[in-house]
């Protein structure tokens, strides 16, 4: 039973604790991968409508996730110095609240999606929220260590969105961009399970460094991020995008891999921080270049 104290909040502080829920930030950065395909899928000239309600479903399903991920984790995120103040353990919203808001929020994601956009768009959008939910929140973060890299592709779905949104279909291009984020989850998630291993090790969740130690996690990262950069130039030679976002891709990767080999040889908190900002900057800078190239380039 949950011993959370449910405090009475202004109106405004209950607007932020629902943002909170949802994770904004993240949910801001998958939107921008979804409008990034349906960029390169349209020859960079996506319908502006569609364009508008896949932004808006996309974003919707991407917050029932985050807030259905807090809601099964609200016992052990009070527990970690890095989630405790999240608004269910902190007493912000209450379980069955937030239960409403998960559930509504996404049955309306959905149906605008299926009504305005396409049916594909929409299961794929369902497809993506159930994964991150049931596969990678219920099953795999709780019972392995390879949980980042099998539970990668909730994170890559909302590529799949943007390009169905488009063209209805799901060719080997889309797979591509789907490829890179799945190869770019692995070193972005182990270098923050890196900063916090200590959280992660006090509530038993197997994340690589708390299950098979730091020295392991440092090869891992740097495994993917070589494979990261070799799938990032493939669109090149498809024909998806041109040089400028090739020599882009290749010089963000090549920093990936550098900081990747330095955190082997001289492992610090700081390189640690600065190799999982580093990687957050990396996707959101080479999906940039990937719209401007896509715009230009056709």
């Amino acid at each position: 039973m949950d011993t959370f104290v449910i405090r009475r909040a202004e109106p405004l502080e209950v607007v932020r604790a629902y943002l909170h829920l949802s994770k904004p930030r993240i949910v801001a950065l998958l939107v921008f991968t979804t409008i990034t395909a349906a960029f390169i899928a349209a020859d960079g000239r996506p319908n502006p409508m569609i364009l508008l309600w896949t932004t808006i479903g996309g974003a919707g399903a991407a917050m029932s996730a985050s807030a259905w991920n807090q809601i099964i984790d609200r016992k052990m995120d009070a527990q970690m110095e890095r989630t405790a103040r999240r608004p269910i353990p902190s007493g912000k919203i209450k379980v069955r609240d937030a239960i409403v808001y998960a559930v509504s929020v996404l049955v309306l994601s959905i149906v605008l999606l299926g009504v305005a956009v396409n049916w594909l768009t929409a299961w794929l959008s369902l497809i993506g929220a159930v994964y991150y939910v049931v596969l990678y929140t219920m099953i795999l973060k709780r019972n392995t260590s390879v949980n980042i890299v099998i539970g990668g592709g909730a994170g890559a779905m909302p590529v799949l969105v943007g390009w169905a949104a488009i063209t209805q279909s799901l060719p080997i291009e889309a797979w591509v961009l789907f490829a890179i984020i799945f190869y770019w989850t692995p070193p972005h998630s182990w270098a923050l399970a890196l900063i916090v291993n200590d959280d992660y090790a006090r509530v038993g969740v197997p994340m690589m460094p708390a299950a098979h130690g730091e020295h392991a996690t440092y090869w891992q990262i740097l495994v993917y991020s070589i494979l990261l950069w070799i799938v990032s130039l493939l669109p090149y030679p498809l024909g998806m995008l041109g040089l400028p976002y090739t020599l882009s891709a290749f010089v963000l990767g090549l920093g990936l891999v550098i900081l990747s080999i330095r955190l082997m040889y001289r492992s610090t908190p700081a390189l640690q921080y600065r190799l999982w900002k580093y990687s957050t900057y990396y996707l959101a800078l080479l999906f940039l270049v990937m719209i401007v190239d896509s715009v230009i380039y056709w």
